[in-house]
């Protein structure tokens, strides 16, 4: 045994260890305010594993066993095993089409059982974190090819089109994440200006009337074209680049959009985007209403009841929150799914706006230590999957709290280590630990 194993935490980030002990502490905390109910036997709970903060210590306890696992396991398993992990993932994510089990709307989830559930697009990240790790890693990739980049971008992206096909659009938007790595690699900044560009134009599709937006992108191109009519003259080319990117963008408002809102995306969806722009959907048919409401849990509530109740819920907590146990909306149910997409809200109301600060702060933590991590590695593979573990983590966290507030749709992302789940829980571990145990080796050139 060589010297750099001679024990589990020699080389080893202490700090991202008790950054995630302290995250699954509080997830398991905020879990047990939203679902603890007077006259539990909590004793008695922890052991039959009935309660979901028992369930949440639970798969706590075999995310700390996988965690020892991995720590002692050779760095260079992960890139040896990084492809071939990669494709069992994608063979996890087809085995849904014809053994899944719809829940919630999704088909993206295995049953085993009553007790067990796999969720194949949340355990996929990992694979795909490593498996673009090594392609970028590898010594004749030449990442400022075009061709390089799309194949980046297809180990990225084809999970991600698997999950939009089971209705698992939340976890499919994850997976662009990975492009930040991709920026940070090489990627030109141009792919990114096109990526905020289109989604400004989406949102810009759904505020604006059609024939208005056309008249406003022509008046655009026709800006443009005068601005640039002297290089116009010399150059041909940007004259046909102009009214190139004018009929796409026409394109998009008046094919795409409407196409993507009319049948790839389900019409409580569809229902949530128009909630979070602040504009009514009306269904255009009686079956798509239908959907809709027992999406939103009846008439009554409307689709955007769980947004309503959660921003009470944050506002009643005021400057420092009503105490642990003491939070009427979240221990009376009135925010539904409070203990895994809006489990901040259990937090803003229950230690109010200081508390949500603090607990904020941690993530702001584990993110610039794992920033900081990535940079110190000498290996470029371990560097791609470090700045992967942050990207996911990032965007979980950004999108999860900007949607118990209402500033983004409702699209099921849990927060890491804090949201309720086993799948979620022990996949952000595994990513977590597997980054430990690549900087304890951090001298070492992995490819």
């Amino acid at each position: 045994m060589t010297q750099r194993n001679t024990t589990i935490t020699k080389g080893i980030d202490k700090s991202l260890i008790w950054l995630w002990l302290i995250l699954s502490a509080i997830g398991i905390m905020s879990i047990f305010a939203a679902t603890y109910r007077d006259g539990d036997n909590v004793l008695q709970s922890f052991i039959s594993l009935k309660t979901e903060y028992s369930r949440q210590t639970a798969y706590f306890i075999i995310g700390s066993i996988l965690g020892i696992f991995i720590l002692l396991t050779d760095s260079k398993f992960f890139t040896a095993t990084a492809n071939l992990s990669y494709a069992f993932g994608i063979f996890l994510l087809l085995l849904v089409f014809p053994f899944h089990s719809r829940v919630k709307g999704t088909e993206s989830i295995i049953r085993f059982g009553t007790a067990f559930q796999l969720q194949p697009a949340d355990l996929c990240k990992v694979f795909v974190n490593l498996a673009l790790a090594k392609y970028l890693s590898r010594v004749e990739t030449d990442f400022g090819r075009p061709r390089s980049q799309l194949i980046a971008a297809t180990i990225a992206l084809s999970p991600a089109i698997l999950s939009i096909l089971q209705h698992e659009l939340g976890l499919a938007l994850v997976y662009f994440s990975f492009f930040l790595v991709m920026f940070r690699e090489g990627l030109s900044p141009f792919i990114l200006i096109i990526g905020f560009s289109f989604s400004v134009l989406v949102v810009a599709t759904l505020l604006v009337e059609p024939n208005t937006l056309a008249l406003v992108l022509t008046a655009i191109a026709g800006v443009a074209i005068y601005i640039l009519r002297k290089q116009i003259r010399r150059h041909r080319n940007i004259l046909f680049l102009i009214i190139g990117i004018w009929v796409v963008c026409v394109g998009v408002q008046r094919f795409v959009v409407p196409f993507a809102f009319d049948h790839a995306l389900e019409p409580y969806q569809v229902k949530r985007i128009y909630d979070a722009i602040g504009k009514d959907y009306v269904p255009k048919n009686a079956e798509a209403a239908l959907e809709i409401e027992q999406k939103a849990g009846g008439k009554k509530k409307g689709g955007d009841y769980n947004v309503k109740q959660s921003k009470i819920a944050i506002g009643s907590g005021g400057i420092i929150g009503k105490g642990l146990l003491k939070g009427t909306q979240t221990r009376y149910d009135f925010v539904p799914e409070q203990r895994t997409d809006f489990i901040f809200c259990t937090i803003g109301e229950g230690f109010g706006f200081t508390g949500s600060v603090v607990f904020l702060s941690i993530y702001l933590l584990l993110l610039m230590r794992i920033v900081t991590v990535a940079e110190r590695q000498r290996s470029v593979f371990s560097r791609c999957y470090a700045y992967g573990v942050a990207s996911v983590v990032f965007f979980h966290i950004s999108i999860n709290v900007c949607m118990t507030v209402g500033l983004a749709p409702v699209i099921g992302i849990p927060l890491p280590f804090v949201s309720y789940g086993g799948t979620s829980f022990i996949t952000f571990t595994i990513m977590l630990f597997i980054l430990i145990r690549l900087d304890a080796d951090r001298q070492m050139v992995l490819r």
